[in-house]
């Protein structure tokens, strides 16, 4: 399978649980035992209190666009996906923020805003990478 976009490397030991629940369909995210934390992006540390035991959650894949931007062009040749699109920053429920891109919409600052309610769409890249990205709640 051609690949749409650069993908993430490299894949590193502590975020393995991260990349194989997406491709089972589950956005997992780390959570210190020691204080509680959820957090993103994966490491070997807390970084609210520097623990190192580190556990998964199964997130809900909810949230909402905490800030966008609509990209007129692209920035990388290996990104193959035509623009406009949308570069997104997500609050999820459980706490973290994280970058991905918003589908599923028009990509027009009159119909996206900050604070709508977005889900996960799990996006099949290659055999071995599937992405979080993200929708409108509701979209299809």
């Amino acid at each position: 399978m051609d690949a749409d976009r650069p993908l993430p490397s490299p894949l590193t030991p502590e975020a393995k649980p991260f990349w194989d629940g997406l491709r089972e369909g589950k956005l997992r995210l780390p959570r210190c035992a020691a204080c509680g934390h959820v957090f993103f992006y994966p490491r070997v540390l807390c970084p609210k209190c520097q623990a190192r035991d580190i556990g998964w959650i199964e997130a809900s894949g909810k949230g909402t666009l905490h800030a966008f931007e609509i990209s007129y062009q692209t920035f990388n040749r290996a990104w193959k996906i035509p623009p406009p699109y949308v570069l997104a920053m997500i609050q999820l429920a459980e706490g973290p923020r994280m970058m991905s891109n918003l589908i599923n919409v028009a990509p027009d600052p009159k119909v996206i805003r900050c604070d709508m309610p977005v889900e996960v769409v799990f996006t099949k890249v290659t055999d071995e990478v599937t992405l979080p990205l993200f929708q409108p709640e509701g979209a299809r």
